[in-house]
């Protein structure tokens, strides 16, 4: 028997559109071609409706990286990707901040110990509000609240990313004058204000 004679079966699950296609192997053999010119204009078409696409992007982001790195470029061209990384993970210092108790206001770490913050974000708007209220700054710089965190001697947070998530979730603080400060929202007073310490039970 001649392959052209033989049983042969192709089996394709896209998404499980199962798509079968038998008979004799130059039959199946004339359609594959037919097949694949399909398969491409569905991918097309995924792609360009922007689900397939963000998928294939980041996967072709992901997999230009590792080849830029091991390209042996230049020194130059080394030396640019890594201007970005420590802007990214930039090390914040802390700000100096007058956090002393005075004549006309508490320490902070009398006034912490009294609200009893219970996470990082109930922190961050509590050293925003002394900071605020008891020193009278329209807003606080993100090494300032570092310098609460060391001045109550708890463990720091990443500041960026506690401060731009109270700002998206909570709405006790929103965005300063620079990428690097933020200010007390009236929600953000009023929850510190009133609602700290928390109510047991």
């Amino acid at each position: 028997m001649s392959s052209g004679t033989s049983e042969a079966r192709f089996t394709i699950n896209v998404k499980e559109g199962i798509v079968e296609l038998e008979g004799k192997e130059s039959f199946v053999d004339k359609h594959l071609d037919r097949f694949e010119e399909i398969f491409k204009a569905a991918v097309r078409e995924a792609i360009a409706s922007g689900l397939q696409g963000q998928v294939a992007l980041k996967a072709q982001a992901q997999a230009a990286l590792p080849e830029v790195q091991e390209v042996p470029a230049a020194p130059e061209q080394k030396a640019a990707p890594a201007k970005h990384a420590p802007r990214i993970a930039a090390t914040i210092p802390p700000i100096p901040v007058d956090l002393k108790p005075s004549k006309d206001k508490p320490g902070l770490r009398e006034f912490y110990a009294e609200k009893k913050p219970a996470n990082h974000y109930e922190k961050a708007a509590v050293f925003a509000y002394y900071i605020t209220k008891f020193n009278k700054q329209p807003e606080v710089k993100y090494g300032e609240v570092l310098s609460c965190y060391e001045e109550v001697n708890e463990k720091k947070p990443s500041v960026t990313d506690i401060v731009k998530n109270s700002i998206r979730y909570k709405g006790w603080l929103e965005q300063g004058s620079d990428k690097l400060s933020a200010k007390l929202t009236i929600s953000g007073e009023n929850f510190v204000k009133f609602d700290l310490p928390r109510k047991e039970g």
